[in-house]
């Protein structure tokens, strides 16, 4: 069987059982379509919250950038993996003790203003589409490679698995299908590279084989080598960064915050039966999360050595059938400009006449490396679960938003608990449709398409999530004004640097403000936000006693191991 045939039966397998799932676990209550009914077992909520985190970003896209960039592509790393933990001790436990569905519910009802609560509801839903623009698009780089079909069709295609478990079973179905999720990305991500790093390293491990030598018995270390080959086309060193120490601070950060700020990922605590339940979840997670990214970085660099040794000065004629492949998806271009039809693979852009998409590195890296057919068919299943386990995540954090926080909160409060199932359903599915307008008119590449939205998070909601815990006297005036300026600054130098709106031409990077790029500005922005919240709050009126009163009980630990209804 060819690599077409395995992925329709390892991809129809999948989708069969997610579909399963979704029947199967099919909801007939708002607490069950918003929580899963809050009885999610901490071990499955690990994983599917695992599945939720680790996205096309974390799956498709972080080795693809560590691949290209190198050491500057550490960054995402550190900035995903350092959030996750500062939203599972700083915030997830104090979220979860205030009882609330969603992040709009509880900035609402801490602030004691529908005011604010419709600002977070906006922030929410252009956080989450900018978000799901990213993972569409990876639908759409594995659909056209593997299946054969254009980008926009692969959109469709994943549009429509999205609508169906998500619209039907909402966040119980969504849990437990990211639970098979989770097992479904993480066996694709790690079966090649046990293979790969056996195949240059003679390690099994990637993360040993990551910074051992090669197996070809020269005593060269892997990471010496692939300085060596960037060297020779013209790059700068794999281990040598070129980024400003601010943007790295500034990328990290922001990704940080954004991370604690995620409206789809902070909903996964409100699962759970207990408090404590929200701990032991967030720790599973954390422990889920660190295989892939630990492996990671060695698959970067084992996709960066296999690529240039396979390509870079071989003929165009006697190219490998991958190459060809992937050729014909657009994601690779190659133009003879010396027409020597040798392909030319160098840092000089005048001379450079190989042209990759940096998506594709990990689903191409089985192909390069000459692995079995059905493995890889079963990386391209394993994009598909990452994907698609977020994107439902993302869509029912806009449809809780129109559903729960706009119609029930605020302009229908007397509908009926079956109207609003109805209209959480009618979100979901208008939120499936414009995704997918985004997952076929992306911003950047999927990662970066992703770091955008975590900016965005972090110049919103982490601000009014943070001192709404631990800062008694943030009042509803310093909390909404902080997050309009926060967030209409972010999507302001997005739109200018990153999309070349509201000015003749995208300004170069030689313009950036104070040189951080988009992806981090979203930390200048959140500190902004954090400013202006305290300043307009210490000259405004304090909050009732009863919201000081919430504040504290929230941090309290006295009974902290059961759930509290507020």
């Amino acid at each position: 069987m060819n690599i077409q045939v395995w992925t329709y039966i390892i991809v129809g397998i999948t989708f069969a059982l997610y579909i399963g799932i979704a029947i199967w676990s099919r909801v007939g209550s708002t607490k069950e379509f918003y929580v899963a009914g809050g009885g999610v077992p901490p071990l499955a909520n690990g994983m599917a919250t695992a599945a939720d985190w680790m996205s096309a970003a974390s799956f498709i896209s972080m080795a693809g950038l560590i691949s290209f960039m190198g050491y500057d592509g550490g960054v995402y790393l550190m900035g995903w993996t350092g959030g996750y933990v500062l939203l599972a001790l700083l915030l997830a436990p104090y979220l979860r003790k205030f009882g609330k569905f969603t992040v709009p519910d509880f900035i609402g009802d801490r602030y004691y203003s529908n005011v604010a609560r419709t600002v977070a509801v906006i922030c929410a839903i252009v956080v989450s589409f900018t978000y799901v623009a990213g993972q569409m698009r990876g639908v759409g780089v594995v659909f056209a490679r593997f299946l054969e079909v254009p980008i926009n069709t692969g959109v469709y295609i994943g549009m429509a698995i999205v609508f169906f478990y998500a619209v039907l079973g909402g966040m119980k179905g969504i849990t437990y299908t990211q639970v098979a999720q989770y097992c479904v990305l993480i066996f694709a991500y790690m079966v090649p590279a046990f293979f790969i790093s056996i195949q240059l390293t003679g390690s099994f491990l990637p993360q040993i084989g990551f910074g051992g030598t090669l197996a070809d018995g020269s005593g060269t270390y892997l990471l010496d080598k692939l300085d060596q080959l960037h060297v020779e086309l013209g790059f700068a060193e794999y281990t040598s960064g070129s980024k400003s120490m601010i943007d790295v601070f500034a990328i990290t950060f922001a990704l940080m915050a954004g991370t604690a700020g995620l409206p789809h990922v902070i909903v996964r605590f409100f699962t759970v039966p207990k408090v404590r339940d929200a701990r032991k979840s967030a720790g599973y997670a954390l422990a889920f999360i660190a295989i892939l990214y630990t492996t990671a970085p060695a698959i970067g660099a084992f996709a960066r050595t296999n690529l240039i040794e396979t390509v870079s000065g071989q003929s165009y004629s006697s190219v490998p059938e991958w190459f060809i492949n992937w050729e014909n998806t657009g994601l690779i271009g190659f133009d003879d400009k010396n027409g020597d039809g040798k392909i030319q693979y160098v840092a000089d852009t005048e001379k450079n006449e190989l042209t990759i998409d940096r998506d594709i590195m990990v689903l191409a890296n089985p192909e390069i490396a000459n692995l079995p057919d059905w493995v890889i068919a079963l990386v391209a299943a394993g994009g598909l679960a990452a994907a698609l386990s977020t994107a439902a995540g993302l869509l029912l954090v806009i449809s809780t938003s129109l559903s729960h926080d706009l119609i029930k909160k605020q302009i229908k409060p007397d509908i009926s608990e079956k109207g609003e199932l109805v209209w959480a359903r009618i979100g979901a599915g208008l939120a499936v449709l414009i995704a997918g307008y985004f997952g076929i008119n992306p911003p950047d590449f999927v990662a970066a398409t992703v770091a955008l939205a975590f900016g965005l998070a972090a110049a919103s909601f982490f601000p009014a999530i943070i001192l709404g815990i631990f800062d008694k006297r943030m009042n509803r005036e310093g909390a909404t004004t902080g997050m309009i300026v926060g967030i209409t600054l972010m999507f302001f130098y997005m739109a200018v640097f990153k999309l070349g709106w509201f000015v003749d031409e995208k300004p170069p990077e030689s313009s950036w403000w104070l040189g951080i790029s988009p992806e981090g500005f979203g930390t200048i922005a959140m500190m902004v936000n954090l400013v202006v919240s305290i300043v307009v709050s210490r000259f405004t009126s304090h909050p009732p006693e009863s919201v000081q009163h919430l504040v504290e009980e929230i941090r309290f630990p006295k009974g902290s191991g059961d759930a509290i209804d507020h």
